[in-house]
């Protein structure tokens, strides 16, 4: 985590692409080391989101054009993981998405909005308005009130 904390605000965006697509690593890690180093806040929450975002968008990609070779092989979602999302979603509704950041199940279910092509306006405000939240909570969780 370190290398990404040495990059910036660079590795910041590095980082959380990476975790809303292949690797099981936390870009809140990384935001907190770089909001204790008095990094502009508003810059880095913009910045995490947005690398965060476009990972999910890949997700979504491989879900659209993708087959179960992808989603196994290179998300690896197993199967029983991704009839869990599917059901989920169907059930939920496209709001699901507002949750794409939760650890375990986000990555799926925006594979599973990509399978069952959501419209990708929709797609990029729901999951974007969900992981910006994200980050502002670990933002002022974090930060000192002034």
């Amino acid at each position: 985590m370190a290398f990404f904390t040495e990059l910036g605000v660079f590795g910041l965006f590095v980082s959380a692409f990476l975790a809303a697509t292949i690797l099981p690593m936390s870009s809140e890690v990384i935001l907190v080391a770089l909001l204790l180093s008095e990094i502009n806040p508003m810059l880095l929450v913009v910045v995490a989101t947005i690398g965060n975002v476009l990972g999910s968008v890949v997700n979504y990609m491989i879900g659209f054009w993708g087959g179960s070779f992808l989603q196994r092989k290179v998300l690896k979602i197993s199967e029983a993981e991704f009839e869990k999302s599917e059901q989920r979603f169907r059930k939920l509704g496209t709001l699901s998405l507002l949750f794409a950041w939760v650890p375990v199940i986000g990555d799926p279910l925006t594979l599973v909005a990509g399978v069952l092509r959501v419209n990708i306006a929709l797609f990029l405000v729901l999951v974007t308005l969900g992981k910006f939240g994200r980050y502002l909570v670990v933002a002022y969780i974090t930060l000192p009130s002034t």
